[in-house]
């Protein structure tokens, strides 16, 4: 071992052709290698980079997603007794939705309303139903005349009724012909009723 070495020590870089044989042979095989291993690399492996980057990428996209989904697994039980309660929810509002025999009896209530409130009632006019998705909208036009505070308590009271009714465009003015410290609302009140199954939607 201490001769190869020292032979190794002695080899002339500038006249390769003279060293012994096993060195050349070592030389040769050694520049076979790297020749070898350099082609290896960009014949295959530097072309091939891209594809596994690629793929990499797309075990990340996959990875992220069945993660997301797994959550979503774990989490189904919740969503589905969540959805119940939005169910259970919905099912209650349209409960306060009057079907249609109903909705003159809420007109009458909300008249009387007005009254009870000891309002003046000028105006009282239903208007054509629009028609939405599952539910039918009553705009209803109307004008009363009373005292700040009656007219205060007729928007509570309406908006107290058992049926959902909503107030829109509210206006309020004096007016010379009526006494004095009363004034004059007009409003759309709107009343609303699900469809039933046999109605077309618009």
């Amino acid at each position: 071992m201490r001769k190869f070495f020292e032979d190794l020590r002695s080899l002339d870089m500038n006249d390769v052709g003279r060293w012994p044989l096993l060195f050349r042979a070592l030389t040769i095989g050694l520049i076979f290698v790297i020749i070898t291993v350099g082609a290896t690399y960009y014949a295959v492996i530097k072309q091939k980079l891209p594809i596994l980057e690629a793929a990499e990428a797309h075990e990340q996209e996959l990875r992220g997603s069945f993660e997301l989904k797994q959550r979503k697994a774990a989490n189904f039980d919740a969503y589905k007794a969540q959805l119940e309660e939005i169910e259970q929810s919905f099912g209650a509002m349209l409960r306060q939705l009057p079907g249609k025999t109903e909705v003159p009896s809420l007109l009458v209530d909300i008249s009387q309303t007005g009254l009870a409130s000891g309002l003046q009632e000028e105006l009282f006019r239903p208007q054509g139903e629009v028609v939405r998705e599952f539910y039918a909208e009553l705009p209803i036009q109307i004008r009363v005349t009373g005292t700040y505070q009656e007219l205060a308590r007729f928007v509570n009271d309406v908006a107290a009724l058992p049926r959902i009714v909503t107030i829109h465009d509210v206006s309020l003015k004096g007016r010379d012909d009526l006494a004095p410290g009363d004034l004059v609302m007009d409003l759309t009140a709107k009343t609303y009723r699900y469809l039933e199954d046999d109605e077309g939607q618009s």
